[in-house]
């Protein structure tokens, strides 16, 4: 097999059933997703697997899933057979659910970073939004699988959670925002007020 094949000299490129420009928000759309699969692979990399037995895997997980992602958004063919299914969404909700439970409860916004590590993370969860605005694009402009917009959008909510239990395990503060209110009220302290 060749690394180069000059197909895409002249600004084309193949996608499953077709050709598109290299710039078309199609391409875009799975360009990021690839994107972001290379980050979280810097991102699992950086995890030492004794402190994080349960995080690291799953990015192993999400980098199948996000090249899922990438191949269905790559597909143009009119009897196509998507990947990404509901099923992928709520393991995300499941994991986001947990992980929120573990560190402190937030009050204010904070700023991405801390450890290496969760800043890591935070790099991903922006890389993610990219990913999820242009597939919105994309979506304006042609027929997708939306439970690709669906993943994406709650990839970023557990980057955000997973980001904070890694500081949290290794005993980092999360940054507050200096100028933030406090914007997040837990439902105990509502309920006082």
């Amino acid at each position: 097999m060749r690394l180069y094949t000059k197909s895409g000299d002249k600004g084309k490129t193949s996608i499953i059933g077709g050709r598109r420009d290299k710039d078309h928000i199609r391409v875009e759309a799975y360009g990021t997703c690839d994107e972001l699969n290379a980050f979280v692979a810097k991102a699992s990399a950086a995890l030492d697997k004794n402190v994080f037995p349960d995080i690291q895997p799953e990015l192993i997980k999400i980098q199948h899933e996000l090249f899922d992602c990438g191949s269905d958004l790559a597909n143009i063919k009119k009897d196509r057979e998507f990947k990404v299914k509901e099923s992928m969404i709520t393991f995300l909700e499941e994991r986001i659910d947990e992980y929120i439970k573990e560190p402190p409860e937030l009050e204010r916004f904070i700023l991405p970073g801390g450890s290496p590590e969760a800043a890591d993370m935070h790099v991903c969860r922006t890389v993610v939004r990219r990913a999820e605005r242009v597939t919105a694009a994309l979506m304006k402009e042609e027929e997708i699988n939306n439970e690709v917009f669906k993943y994406l959008n709650r990839l970023s909510d557990y980057f955000f959670a997973a980001a904070r239990v890694v500081n949290y395990r290794l005993n980092v503060a999360d940054v507050e925002y200096e100028r933030s209110a406090v914007v997040f009220r837990s439902p105990k302290k509502k309920k006082q007020e």
